[in-house]
């Protein structure tokens, strides 16, 4: 007979979701209920030929996602997978008219042909672009980044003429790339249109910007390039994966492709609209409006949303319906975080110590250095062994709030110790610093009009206990009230 409290079993709905960060592609395997099924992750190559920049290949991004997506869907009925979605850095993607890869460099090596987000080449640039004070820059925050697209492509036209610039048929943003390369459907996402390229999600394209910084060559194709499609975040694309894509990824064809997100506002969406129910947080009832979202990995960005546009100096956005729809998104950022404190562990002369002592007690680098501080932290909190040592973080330029990016780094209460103590120390100091700058950009929003009590973390750093508690007591009361990492 039939047992009455067993559900009939129906076929598991799964979802892929491929995310491309700075340094690697993860997949992961989603069920219908959000529970991650499995997850992979592989490592990317970026070249660095010059200073200030940074290169990749799509060929080894597109390889990286399909061995990442073959792991996680291996174990499944892949008939059952309903939808796949991309997300990535907002690097810029030059391919040819025939959609081939062609060089960002004077090297002439095709296969890289993505300039990095992370990139500063074209420093000039943006500051031709910024002189302008056109009407567009008010919705970056006054100044437009070396990091957005338009001074890469400026720098393109301008550097490499004939090699790039004329033999171009798309520039893409890396997510939009990725959904092209999964459907051959050439349309953008609203949120890399919107977030790094100046479209506007109620007058599109403003032809006297682009005229206007010597780029009107992409206003008479109509937008062709840079796109003149634009769908929203999660819209379906084209008729979904096609049969070449599908054999690449091992997937069958026709399953749903999302138009993309650029990875900071996917992990954004991630978790800005977590049940906070039972965990004593200030948001608990309050709008989702009270909520920054921090997304922290080799850079940091932070995530705010209102119901009006709000206005912040030196703070990008505001961009409608960008992340959340129907709402605004204000999005600060700090452009060297993980890779920041990285730069600072490894470039210490105590760090072949720290790698063999770390290796031996089989932990991570940064979880013995975090024991480490404990040692030495004697009756004090942590935070006060860097009573005299102060670092300035901004080693990449200040993206927000004072939109810098001639300023450089700097430490102050050095000695002459070379020792692990120092090494760990320094490494605090770093992650002190950061949160300082974090504490900046949001003491600059409430300024202009939101109203925060709640900062929820996610990224590579997120899963650092020592980067999390110093956020923790380092932005502290935000208007009176707990600011807490969720």
């Amino acid at each position: 007979p039939a047992v009455p409290h067993l559900k009939k079993q129906t076929p598991e709905k799964y979802y892929v979701g491929i995310d491309v960060g700075s340094a690697s592609v993860r997949a992961a395997l989603v069920d219908g209920f959000g529970t991650v099924v499995a997850h992979a992750e592989q490592p990317i190559q970026i070249w660095e030929p010059q200073p200030d920049h940074y290169e990749q290949s799509t060929g080894d991004i597109w390889a990286a996602c399909c061995s990442v997506t073959k792991k996680v869907v291996s174990g499944v009925d892949t008939s059952h997978i309903r939808g796949v979605g991309f997300d990535a850095t907002c690097s810029l993607v030059v391919v040819d008219k025939q959609f081939q890869p062609l060089a960002v460099n004077r090297e002439g090596q095709n296969y890289r042909n993505v300039i990095m987000w992370m990139d500063h080449r074209a420093v000039s640039q943006v500051e031709r672009i910024n002189a302008t004070q056109h009407r567009v820059l008010s919705y970056v925050g006054g100044v437009m980044s070396v990091e957005m697209q338009p001074p890469k492509l400026l720098w393109i036209k301008e550097n490499l003429r004939e090699s790039c610039w004329e033999k171009a048929g798309h520039f893409f943003d890396l997510p939009d790339f990725l959904s092209w390369k999964a459907t051959g459907v050439t349309a953008r996402s609203l949120c890399t249109v919107v977030c790094k390229w100046t479209y506007t999600s109620d007058r599109g394209w403003d032809d006297s910007f682009w005229k206007m910084i010597g780029l009107e060559d992409l206003v008479e194709d109509k937008y062709e390039k840079i796109g003149n499609h634009v769908l929203s975040p999660g819209e379906s694309v084209g008729k979904g994966l096609t049969p070449e894509a599908a054999k690449d990824l091992s997937l069958p064809e026709g399953i749903a492709v999302a138009a993309s997100l650029i990875d900071a506002h996917a992990g954004g969406l991630g978790v800005i609209g977590a049940d906070v129910k039972g965990h004593n947080l200030p948001c608990e009832n309050q709008p989702i409006t009270s909520r920054v979202a921090m997304i922290c990995g080799t850079s940091s960005c932070h995530m705010g949303i209102s119901e009006a546009p709000i206005f912040v100096p030196g703070v990008w956005g505001p961009y409608f319906s960008a992340m959340v729809p129907g709402l605004w998104l204000n999005e600060g950022g700090q452009s060297a975080t993980g890779k920041l404190i990285d730069h600072v562990v490894r470039g210490h002369v105590a760090f072949p110590e720290l790698q063999a002592k770390a290796a031996a007690s089989a932990q991570s680098i940064y979880t013995y250095l975090n024991s480490h501080l404990d040692l030495i932290k004697k009756s004090l909190p942590v935070g006060f062994l860097t009573v005299d040592l102060h670092v300035w973080p901004d080693f990449h330029g200040n993206r927000s709030p004072l939109t810098d990016l001639t300023l450089k780094g700097m430490v102050v209460g050095l000695t002459l110790s070379q020792g692990l103590d120092e090494l760990a120390l320094i490494y605090l100091a770093t992650i002190q610093a950061i949160a300082l700058g974090t504490r900046h950009i949001l003491e600059t929003m409430q300024a202009a009009g939101h109203h925060i009590n709640t900062l929820f973390l996610c990224g590579g750093l997120s899963k650092n206990p020592l980067f999390v508690q110093m956020h923790a007591d380092i932005t502290g009361k935000l208007e009176g009230k707990e600011c807490k990492p969720f």
